[in-house]
């Protein structure tokens, strides 16, 4: 009991601290290319593991000391970091992970999902390490004798609000890595080999049948093949069958 209390009044002293050297960090969230603001972004800060969206505006303001990491996560893009410091804007400037066709010009990574995901998981490994609430029941020690206790770090990652930020930026990463991975098997070169497509038809004819992650991971490559095949004849059949209608104030 003693240590616990000693461990509160040692975290109510340091976040006492740590807040008379934050400030109000304004920031903007950009595409890269196209350098139109993006919305919905999740903005995590890795040193006090706090994390919230931006607005629709693309726009978003926290408390933040020098040197604390802010990183920007968005489905379809790569995370991108910044570093506060003395200035009181910053700017995030998001790639998109997928592949975009221009007029005619095809082009694809090889570079394997997982190994990405490994890089991701090490690069953000704080934040695992903040999310992770298993173990909740510990077994062994010197003060249970070999009984059943509760683990009071992975209490605390499964309660407080550090703990369900670092979760949400793990389930963004999962759901990136499932959207590379479905890329990585249907890809751009492999089917416009079987269909002959090329061009917007071929993005078209592959946003209508992108296909399930677990199809993509499960399927082997004549099992693929055999479904793009079988794709393309429906969409000879009726090429707009499945496509998503276009959003208010577009073309």
């Amino acid at each position: 009991m003693k240590t616990l209390v000693f461990l509160f009044l040692g975290s109510l002293l340091w976040s006492s601290k740590a807040s008379s050297q934050e400030k109000i960090v304004q920031g903007i969230v950009f595409d890269r290319g196209s350098k139109q603001r993006l919305s919905r972004v999740y903005i995590y800060n890795t040193n006090s593991g706090k994390g919230f969206y931006n607005n629709s505006k693309g726009e978003f303001s926290t408390n933040a000391r020098p040197g604390d990491i802010l990183l920007a996560a968005l489905q379809g893009y790569l995370i991108d970091t910044v570093t506060a410091g003395n200035q009181n804007t910053v700017l995030f400037y998001l790639k998109r992970n997928s592949i975009q066709l221009k007029e005619v010009q095809i082009t694809d990574s090889l570079r394997n999902p997982k190994e990405q995901l490994k890089e991701t998981q090490k690069e953000y490994k704080e934040a695992y390490r903040l999310g992770d609430a298993k173990d909740i029941f510990t077994t062994g020690g010197s003060n249970n004798a070999g009984g059943a206790g509760l683990s009071i770090n992975a209490i605390y990652s499964l309660l407080s609000k550090e703990g369900k930020n670092a979760r949400q930026l793990q389930k963004i990463i999962e759901r990136d890595y499932r959207e590379a991975m479905v890329a990585y098997r249907y890809n751009f070169i492999l089917v416009a080999n079987v269909t002959g497509l090329k061009g917007e038809k071929l993005l078209d004819f592959m946003q209508q049948y992108r296909p399930s992650y677990n199809f993509a991971v499960e399927a082997n490559d004549y099992q693929l093949i055999a479904y793009i095949k079988s794709a393309y004849q429906k969409y000879l059949q009726n090429p707009g069958a499945y496509r998503l209608a276009p959003l208010k104030g577009q073309n």
